[in-house]
């Protein structure tokens, strides 16, 4: 898995969570709602985001490594 791949699946998770949080417990919940996609926008715009940096701390490689690595036979 790829960090941008990473990046979406944890953006989209919380997104779900929240929608699920604000449905059962707080309507306020929609504001973590609007933050993940507020950093999702910076993110497209700045190709930086905070999680980024957690997710390749896991281990998580970038989408162009993994495709130099690809293409030169690596696995």
């Amino acid at each position: 898995m790829t960090v941008e791949r990473g990046l979406r699946l944890l953006a989209g998770f919380f997104i779900l969570l929240s929608v699920a949080l604000a449905h059962w417990v707080s309507p306020w919940w929609l504001l973590f709602t609007a933050f993940v996609g507020l950093n999702l926008f910076q993110s497209g715009l700045t190709n930086w985001c905070p999680a980024m940096f957690f997710l390749r701390r896991l281990g998580l490689q970038d989408a162009v490594c993994v495709a130099k690595g690809a293409s030169a036979g690596i696995r």
